[in-house]
């Protein structure tokens, strides 16, 4: 396995609009990152993944890709994401870039030079156009799906979109090519050899300063013509086949993890890694209380960690057991939380209920990600403008989970010199919201939980990524053991919960509250967790 590290790593994402303002222009850049690496640091992560920070016009918060190489200026420069690189290796952290694969900009030079000529690029066209619609056309205007979107210049016809209409989609071919559709190109014609090609160019332009690897934005978009079939999950995935035999040479260490989970094929797997993603059925299961709106591609449901208890861990261990069937050393990534949906602490759960969602979130058997501002319990804003494309669909808003992080109780939570109606988004206004200053003062704190969490984990061998986890009670209190040494359990919900879990007598509570073992098993108050180490 590329990047053998990654099974030992702990997390830090960073939405870089919102960490923090070196220069008081109410954005957040990479500055401002390397002046808070001592907090970063003392959490005792060691990655940092940085959602896009290359140039943009921010239709879709950066997402929307104009120059792969550039940083985007209200970041910085390149010179800056080298020097924050450089002092994060020196602190044993490493980092992580987002790679938006599939699409850019309409802004990029390359998608201009083809709304502008005149015929198809005799080099290959980099992006996918058709003069007349097939008969099946995609007519979706959600974003995420395929559609064609109207020629806005010279060119005639149609081009292809990937997410919004203002991100058209990169040409990999297709392998389904009937004679009626000329505009398709094979997986091997000249258009998709240059885009794997330029692939290879931005990833080892960005390894070579230093970062660590990529976490791959819509990662199988691909080669689209799968239409029911497996095909077109093949010819993805191939891509990322190919990349990884030339990183196994250029850059051995270096590693891409895919923007949720990667499809079986049948054929090898082209990432390091899984990412069970906030707005996908395991993690939504688990946490998805309803505050932040409703995902439209998840049914409503109870969510296991919540007061009421009525929810089930099912729907999560069905998912982790067809993560690691075929490998259960496979590192799977499960978040806190992340910029696309809803935070841990998002209306009505509190932060008493914080500390069963966080110990098992840094104790199960995933490589943990831990979401900026979660470690003191920043809370999902409801009701904020939509920003940069944050509402791409209206039954929720990402903006709430992207609120400026909140450091002190200065003017702006320490986030920003800027006035506050200059800033990325609105600060959280309540009176009681947390701050790192506030919690650095109070040994109970979430802040100090997670790092109690964090160290626990490092220590322990036990509790990382690599041993095997054993469901022993699924429902409340959730329990599982981890290798043969330790046993953690949670209960979120609001009553006290009991399970019978022989062998732990004379078990050493390491971390917790609320756990009594009994002659039958354990007990849990409310709220509690705890994680024990077992009698030898």
């Amino acid at each position: 396995m590329a990047g053998d590290w990654l099974a030992d790593a702990v997390v830090y994402e960073i939405y870089p609009q919102s960490f923090a303002d070196s220069n008081g222009d109410g954005i957040g850049d990479l500055r401002g990152v390397i002046e808070r690496l001592d907090h970063i640091e003392s959490l005792g992560v060691d990655t940092l993944w940085f959602n896009p920070c290359f140039a943009s016009p921010f239709v879709d918060a950066g997402y929307d890709v104009s120059d792969y190489l550039q940083v985007a200026p209200r970041y910085g420069t390149n010179a800056d994401l080298v020097e924050l690189v450089e002092a994060a290796r020196e602190r044993g952290i490493r980092v992580l870039l987002d790679l938006v694969a599939g699409h850019t900009s309409i802004e990029h030079p390359w998608f201009q030079a083809e709304l502008h000529a005149d015929e198809p690029s005799p080099e290959g066209d980099r992006y996918v156009w058709c003069e007349d619609l097939p008969a099946w056309a995609w007519d979706s205007d959600i974003p995420g799906t395929p559609a064609w979107v109207a020629s806005p210049g010279p060119r005639p016809g149609w081009y292809l979109k990937n997410f919004y209409a203002a991100q058209p989609a990169l040409n990999f071919g297709w392998t389904d090519l009937p004679a009626d559709e000329p505009w398709r190109d094979g997986v091997d014609d000249p258009g998709p050899r240059r885009n794997k090609q330029m692939l290879r160019k931005v990833l080892d332009f960005w390894l070579s300063r230093g970062v660590a690897g990529f976490r791959v934005d819509m990662a199988f978009s691909l080669v689209k013509d799968d239409q029911g079939k497996n095909a077109g999950a093949v010819a993805a995935t191939q891509v990322w086949r190919d990349l990884q035999a030339w990183l196994a040479t250029a850059h051995p260490d270096a590693v891409l993890i895919p923007e949720g989970k990667e499809p079986r094929t049948g054929a090898a797997l082209g990432f390091d890694a899984d990412f069970m993603l906030v707005i996908h059925a395991e993690h939504a299961s688990l946490f998805d209380n309803g505050g932040a709106g409703v995902l439209p591609f998840q049914p409503p449901g109870d969510p296991f960690f919540h007061a009421d208890g009525l929810g089930s861990t099912r729907t999560f261990l069905d998912g982790w057991a067809a993560a690691t069937a075929d490998d259960p050393t496979r590192p799977v990534l499960l978040g806190t939380a992340d910029h696309d949906f809803s935070r841990l602490r998002t209306d009505p759960r509190t932060p008493e209920e914080l500390g069963a969602a966080l110990t098992f979130l840094f104790t199960w058997g995933t490589v943990p990600s831990l979401y900026y501002g979660d470690e003191i319990g920043m809370r999902y804003l409801p009701g904020l403008p939509d920003k940069e494309g944050s509402i791409c669909n209206p039954g929720y808003n990402r903006s709430g989970c992207r609120t400026p992080m909140q450091w002190d109780d200065s003017p702006n939570a320490g986030f920003s010199t800027a006035a506050a109606s200059d800033l990325y988004l609105p600060i959280d206004p309540s009176p009681d919201r947390p701050t790192v200053k506030a919690q650095e003062e109070d040994p109970g704190s979430t802040l100090h939980l997670v790092r109690r969490l964090v160290a626990l984990r490092r220590s322990t061998p036990a509790l990382g990524g690599r041993a095997p986890t054993t469901v022993l009670h699924e429902g409340y209190p959730f329990t599982w053991r981890r290798g043969d040494s330790h046993v953690v359990v949670v209960n979120p919900r609001s009553e006290a919960a009991t399970a019978d879990v022989p062998g732990l007598e004379g078990a050493r509570l390491l971390l917790g509250r609320g756990v009594v073992v009994t002659g039958l098993g354990v007990r849990v108050e409310g709220f509690g967790y705890g994680v024990l180490e077992l009698a030898r």
